[in-house]
């Protein structure tokens, strides 16, 4: 069995566009790879394509779902075109091999006490939440668990993944910034006027968007009781530590987000 931090082949099933530059790939890694089995939601990979000088580095993503397939495993990444890299990645076709390393990096922690939890999703964060939306309906085992989902985008047109929230959460709340579906702001904005609905000891929240929504989710909570893990989204060049690169400012310090993250309390960041 290859360790999880070395570079296996994948081969991609499908790379598909769902909305303007946001794409579902599906790669299969064979049964060897046992380290998938394992993925926790909150956890990435790091891609590189096969047999191209460029990109040198691999692009971190994150899993967006996982199940076994006929002797091996479907990663499922969804992700969007922000750069020359993932625009590379975006260009591969079916059969194509790609290298894959992974999973990595520490995940959400599961929480089946709570009765509720909460994800806010802005734009491609909607990735992990849906991940770890499929854990707690599978460890919630039949328990009464209430899932709201608030999704934000720029515009109706950048939305994705919301199918699968629809399916599993009891209430998906949509927020664009331009007002072209559901409430007109930010998904911060909306999530804040339901604050008060929710019980504190009850309820737990996960998080993944740009660092400007997580830093404003942290206001709204800095003086609420109520448990906050979210997952920062920052360049990474080797994803397993090793160059320091992807460092962020934490109270007792700075953590790497590839290693000790990319999820981490929200308390725990400084946000300045």
């Amino acid at each position: 069995m290859l360790h999880k931090n070395s570079m296996m082949s994948g081969r991609i099933i499908s790379n598909r566009e769902i909305a303007k530059d946001h794409f579902l790939m599906s790669l299969k890694v064979s049964s060897a790879e046992s380290s998938f089995q394992e993925a926790s939601p909150g956890q990435f990979v790091m891609l590189r394509v096969k047999g191209r000088k460029f990109p040198f580095l691999g692009r971190p993503l994150s899993i967006y779902s996982i199940y076994p397939d006929d002797g091996g495993f479907i990663v499922e990444l969804l992700y969007r075109v922000v750069g020359e890299g993932t625009y590379v990645i975006s260009r591969l076709k079916p059969d194509e091999e790609m290298y894959i390393m992974g999973p990595l990096g520490r995940g959400f922690d599961i929480s089946p006490d709570h009765s509720c939890v909460i994800l806010i999703a802005g734009g491609i964060g909607i990735a992990p939440l849906s991940f770890l939306c499929e854990h707690y309906r599978r460890c919630a085992a039949g328990r009464p668990q209430k899932i709201i989902c608030y999704a934000g985008v720029q515009r109706s047109n950048l939305l994705v993944g919301l199918e699968r929230m629809e399916e599993i959460c009891s209430g998906v709340r949509i927020s664009t910034d331009d007002g072209s579906r559901g409430y007109h702001g930010l998904v911060t904005e909306l999530f804040k006027n339901d604050l008060s609905s929710y019980g504190h000891r009850d309820s737990i929240i996960y998080a993944c968007g740009p660092s400007a929504m997580l830093k404003g989710l942290a206001g709204i909570l800095k003086d609420q009781s109520v448990s906050c893990q979210v997952s920062v989204e920052e360049r990474m060049a080797c994803g397993v530590g090793a160059c320091l690169g992807c460092a962020v400012r934490v109270k007792s310090g700075y953590k790497r987000v590839c290693r000790d993250g990319p999820v981490f309390d929200i308390h725990e960041i400084v946000w300045d």
